[in-house]
């Protein structure tokens, strides 16, 4: 999750401070009347970062720190079971290719996997058997996480390749890295580089094209060497699977490689299926959640899955799936970490978000190719022998200030079985906050994306015996050319609603950023939706409206300020005419705690998305990294994503920070020109923050460059006393 950058240290001895959850257990299970000495447990290396998941695997208690956004491991003191961490470390899966007319585009490949903890389904792949040590020199551990690829967006084109993830100390090669999924190959007519699945963590699966006699190669897998003295698994993933030609208009993709098996090569009658990912239980033990991430696995196997390959398309209209292939037959169902390909003129399906999964091929007239699912690291040590035991589960698990509470990354259920590990059978009383997937900005000088819905409940009854489902919504998609989003061409595309049993709680997604569309008639006002997305240059156009979800029933979502739910409206655009590529900026999107800012005048600079809303002090962990910095302090989500501007320089800055380059609440930055090819910093919403996401910058002559950013996905909290 967030960076902690205004956060002390807080000051920890092993042998006189214990976690707050182990000494209540040992005050409820150890403590007798007259002053009898209290025990206190040992304890293992206290540090902050990440979403906290502390589980019990036999007598050994482990604390997980789970990162779904860019941040920092920070060891504050030693501990008493050694001063060493496990890791998984998976990188961003690869974009898949888009396809052309009688041709089709390859799959991308998953991010790169190692970790030196053993995996479920292949104990020894991508695996070091060596440690990680760690200590309070430099006590500050960097982790970066992989952005997915771009898919193919243009007739043909291959795949972006994704980010890389890392984990290790600052400015130093003794890291590790995995690497980003290749690219799907595209279908060019002849012999093109386009074509080929792009190398990677695992490589991309490879196109085909019906005027080459040729079928074009999946990508392979880059080997990786992490320097002593920790060395780390070299292997990291598998090449992708073949594109197959034949004559006429018979032609397929290859799935893209996944960490656990090649993918498939495309057939002349099915589309090869994405390479098969791995599973692990790193952050909480199967069968109660894995800790609450990764993707379900094959069959009836459940989440905990990661870097599956995507899969490749068939030009008769059948679809493969993604992540599924393990090398020698094909897995039934999916589509696991990696997405399906697509037909009837559809986009396929994105790689599972915080999965590393490669984005599924789409089919043509209208359907591009998707994008890889952002990565994830997650470091684990053992802290006790002993634990105190939550009363429910699902999602990640940790213990605070007489709380537990239950943090929901991915989509998962919440269950209060009869009394569980000896807790009452009376029904839970909880708080809960649901925020909404982020949408995204529009394509350029465009509007950024709203946030979504901020709900706050309090006290609500959760029945004992019941379960619930509880749904992340997704931040949508930048616009970009032709992109049909929610406010009309080249906008971006509304998020999705975060839901808690269904109806019980809805947190809406964000709306849309409007974009420009090259007209000075042509500006689309910003979508409506959690936060209204911010309004296109040129009109001007109005930003979106701010849409209270239903939260019934009533009584169950009793809120600060007496509300039920929070989100703004989006600015207005800046008034400007003239044609082409005029100087102008769109609007700040609304943020859950305050409106976007309405475009001014020249230079027509980009303007702020609107200020979110910091998380009740219930969950603010200070060893917990949920939310990112805000105006005071952090803990802050659902910021409005900044407005793209044109040639001055400047885009506006996510989530009402002061500072363009910067962000609060995890909404995006938005884009300028020039800018370099890719994805801006900064310019996606957070992953888990609720943020929208930037609105595009303007480059006239480079359509990707002016894309908008995407939203960042929702998340789900929930507490309840832990006595």
């Amino acid at each position: 999750m967030g960076n902690r950058t205004t956060r002390s240290p807080h000051p920890s001895n092993n042998t006189t401070k214990t976690d707050g959850h182990l000494l209540e257990y040992f005050r409820q299970n150890f403590g007798v009347g007259g002053g009898a000495a209290l025990p206190v447990p040992t304890t293992g290396i206290s540090a902050t970062g990440g979403v906290i998941s502390d589980y019990t695997q036999g007598s050994e208690v482990y604390r997980a720190h789970i990162f779904t956004s860019t941040g920092s491991f920070d060891v504050t003191a030693p501990g008493a079971f050694g001063d060493t961490v496990e890791y998984l470390v998976v990188a961003g899966g690869g974009g898949a290719g888009d396809d052309s007319p009688g041709s089709r585009s390859g799959g991308g490949g998953a991010g790169g996997y190692r970790t030196n903890v053993p995996s479920d389904n292949a104990p020894s792949l991508h695996r070091s058997s060596a440690t990680f040590p760690v200590s309070t020199s430099p006590g500050s551990y960097t982790v970066t996480i992989g952005a997915g690829g771009e898919g193919a967006r243009g007739s043909g084109q291959q795949g972006s390749t994704g980010s890389d993830s890392i984990f290790g100390p600052p400015s130093s090669p003794e890291r590790i890295i995995s690497k980003g999924g290749g690219g799907g190959g595209g279908n060019l007519s002849g012999s093109n580089s386009q074509n080929p699945g792009a190398p990677g963590g695992s490589g991309g699966g490879g196109g085909a094209s019906t005027d080459s006699t040729n079928a074009y190669a999946g990508g392979s897998t880059i080997s990786v060497t992490t320097p002593s003295p920790w060395p780390g698994p070299s292997t990291q993933g598998y090449a992708g699977g073949q594109g197959y030609h034949q004559s006429g208009s018979w032609a397929t993709g290859g799935g893209g490689g996944g960490a656990g098996a090649v993918g498939e090569a495309g057939t002349n009658s099915n589309a090869g299926d994405g390479g098969i990912g791995l599973s692990n239980t790193i952050a909480g033990p199967a069968p109660t959640g894995y800790g609450g991430i990764g993707a379900n696995g094959p069959g009836s196997a459940p989440a905990g899955w990661f870097a599956g390959g995507g899969a490749g398309l068939a030009n008769n209209g059948g679809t493969g799936t993604g992540g599924s292939y393990n090398g020698t037959s094909v897995v039934p169902g999916g589509p696991y970490a990696g997405g399906a390909s697509s037909t009837n003129n559809t986009t396929g399906n994105n790689g599972t978000e915080s999965t590393g999964g490669g984005g599924g091929a789409g089919n043509g007239g209208g359907g591009q190719g998707s994008n890889g699912g952002s990565g994830i690291v997650v470091v684990r040590y053992k802290i006790a022998e002993i634990s105190a035991d939550a009363k429910a589960t699902g999602g990640a698990i940790s213990f605070y200030n007489g709380k537990t509470i239950h943090t929901f990354t991915n989509s998962a259920t919440f269950a209060n079985p009869t009394a569980l590990n000896g807790g009452s059978p009376n029904p839970l009383a909880v708080e809960m906050i649901v925020v909404g997937g982020g949408g995204g900005g529009g394509w350029d000088r465009a509007g950024g994306g709203g946030a979504g819905s901020y709900v706050h409940a309090t006290n609500m009854a959760i029945a004992s015996g019941s379960s619930h489902p509880v749904v992340i919504g997704g931040g949508g998609e930048g616009g970009f050319p032709g992109s049909s989003g929610q406010t009309g061409n080249s906008a971006g595309f509304q998020g999705t609603p975060s839901t808690y049993n269904s109806s019980t709680i809805i947190a809406n997604g964000g709306g849309a950023g409007g974009a420009t569309s090259g007209s000075p008639t042509a500006g689309a006002a910003g979508g409506n939706g959690g936060s209204g997305g911010g309004g296109a240059a040129h009109g001007p156009r109005a930003g979106g409206t701010g849409t209270a979800p239903p939260t019934s029933p009533a009584s169950a979502a009793t809120t600060d300020s007496g509300g039920k739910s929070f989100q703004s409206n989006g600015g207005q655009g800046a008034p400007t005419s003239g044609y082409p590529y005029v100087a102008a900026a769109g609007g700040g999107a609304g943020g859950a705690g305050g409106d976007g800012t309405t475009s001014g005048g020249p230079p027509y600079p980009g303007v702020a998305g609107g200020v979110g809303k910091q998380l009740p002090s219930t969950f603010q962990d200070p060893t917990s990294g949920v939310g990112f910095p805000g105006p005071s302090g952090d803990f802050w989500v659902a910021g409005g994503g900044g407005s793209g501007s044109t040639d001055n320089g400047t885009g506006g800055p996510g989530g009402g920070h002061p500072t363009a380059t910067s962000s609060y609440a995890g909404g995006g930055i938005g884009g300028f020109s020039p800018v370099t090819p890719g994805r801006q910093l900064l310019g996606d919403g957070r992953s888990n923050s609720g943020g929208g996401g930037g609105g595009g910058g303007n480059n006239p002559n480079n359509t990707i460059l002016a894309h908008g950013y995407r939203g960042g996905s929702g998340i789900v909290i929930i507490a309840y006393p832990s006595s």
